[in-house]
C-alpha cells in the first residue's frame, strides 16, 4: 500500500466530534472539497472516481448523511498497468433532481460559465476540513522515502487558481503552490518539505506526518553521511596524491645527493615522510623536534620539491596539501 493511500486512510477515519459547535459546518465543507473536486460537479451530474477505497466510502457516507439520501450507485472496475492491476471506485448520484438539489445547496447554479469555490460554505475555522475532503478526492502524496512532492488534479483552470489562494493563507507557515499542466489536466504541486509538513498537519494526518518525519529525518542523516563520506574520500586522496608527489622528490634527493645534503631540518622532515604517508601535514609537524605548525610543514615540504625540480629538471611542479 503507498504512502498516499495511507493518508487517505487516516484522512477517512478522522471523525469530527459531535460536540463541537462547527460540527455541522466542518462536515460540509469537507463534502463540498470532496464534491468539487470530484470527476464531476454539475448540475445534472455529480461522480467522484478514486482508487481509495475509504475516500468512496467516506463520499458515500457524506451524501447519505447530509442529502437524505439521494440514490448512488457504487461501482468497481479494474485497470491493468504494467506493474499491477488497480481498482477504482466510482460514485455517482444518479437522479438529476437530486444533483440539482446538492448543486444549489452551495450555492451555485446551472447559468455559471466557470465553476469556481463557493466561498460561503468554507469558514474560516473548517479550511482545514474543505481542504481534507480535496485532498481525498483529487490530491496524492509520494513516499517521502523517495522524494517530496504532493499534488492535486483539478479539471479548471479557474478552481486551480481558488485551490492555490486558499492553500497559500490556510497554514500557520506560508504555503506556495505552483501549477503546470499535464494531459489537459492543470495540476497545482507541492515540492518542499517543510510545505508538505505543513499541508499534512493542516489535514490532521497526525499518524502520516509522523512517518512524514521520520522518513525526512532519516534521508538527511543519510545525505549527511554520504557527505562526510565523500569528504573524507576526497581528502584521503588528496593525501596519498601529495604523499607521492613527496616521495617522488625525496627519492630523487635520495638517489643523486643523498639526504644528508638538505639542511638538517629538511632532512628530519623528509625522513619522517617516509615513515609516515597517512599523516597529516599537522601531524607531521607533531613528529618534528621542536615540533611546528602546518604552514610550517608545507614550506619545507616545498622547498624539499624546489630542490627534487632543480636538481632533475623534470617538471614537478608545487603542492600544497590541503586539509
Amino acid at each position: 500500500m503507498s504512502f498516499s493511500s495511507d493518508v487517505k486512510r487516516e484522512l477517512c477515519s478522522l471523525e469530527i466530534n459531535p460536540a463541537d459547535v462547527n460540527f455541522i459546518e466542518k462536515n460540509v465543507a469537507q463534502c463540498y472539497g470532496m464534491l468539487l473536486f470530484g470527476k464531476k460537479f454539475s448540475y445534472n451530474e455529480i461522480s467522484l472516481s478514486t482508487e481509495s477505497r475509504s475516500t468512496a466510502g467516506k463520499f458515500v457516507n457524506f451524501l447519505s448523511g447530509l442529502f437524505s439520501p439521494p440514490p448512488i450507485i457504487d461501482t468497481i472496475r479494474s485497470l491493468k498497468t504494467k506493474s499491477e492491476e488497480i481498482r477504482m471506485y466510482t460514485v455517482k448520484v444518479v437522479n438529476s433532481d437530486d444533483c440539482m438539489r446538492i448543486f444549489e445547496k452551495f450555492g451555485h447554479d446551472k447559468s455559471q460559465i466557470n465553476l469556481r469555490i463557493n466561498m460561503a460554505n468554507i469558514e474560516d475555522d473548517t479550511v482545514s476540513d474543505f481542504l481534507r475532503g480535496v485532498f481525498l478526492s483529487c490530491g496524492s502524496v509520494t513516499d517521502p522515502a523517495k522524494n517530496y512532492h504532493l499534488e492535486f488534479n483539478v479539471s479548471t483552470k479557474s478552481l486551480c487558481t481558488d485551490l492555490c489562494r486558499i492553500i497559500e493563507d490556510a497554514g500557520e507557515f506560508s504555503i506556495k503552490p505552483k501549477v503546470i499542466q499535464r494531459c489537459g489536466v492543470y495540476v497545482v504541486y507541492i515540492k518542499g518539505s517543510s510545505e508538505i509538513h505543513e499541508f499534512l498537519k493542516l489535514a490532521g494526518a497526525k499518524e502520516s506526518l509522523k512517518r512524514f518525519e521520520e522518513q525526512k529525518n532519516l534521508k538527511e542523516l543519510r545525505n549527511s553521511a554520504n557527505r562526510i563520506s565523500n569528504s573524507e574520500v576526497a581528502n584521503i586522496k588528496k593525501t596519498a596524491d601529495a604523499f607521492l608527489k613527496h616521495m617522488k622528490a625525496i627519492e630523487i634527493i635520495d638517489k643523486t645527493c643523498g639526504l644528508d645534503s638538505l639542511p638538517p631540518e629538511l632532512e628530519e622532515l623528509a625522513k619522517i615522510r617516509m615513515e609516515n604517508p597517512e599523516l597529516s601535514l599537522r601531524g607531521l609537524g607533531e613528529m618534528l623536534t621542536p615540533p611546528i605548525s602546518r604552514s610550517g610543514v608545507n614550506h619545507r615540504l616545498e622547498k624539499i620539491m624546489e630542490i627534487a625540480q632543480s636538481i632533475s629538471g623534470s617538471g614537478l611542479t608545487e603542492s600544497k596539501e590541503r586539509e
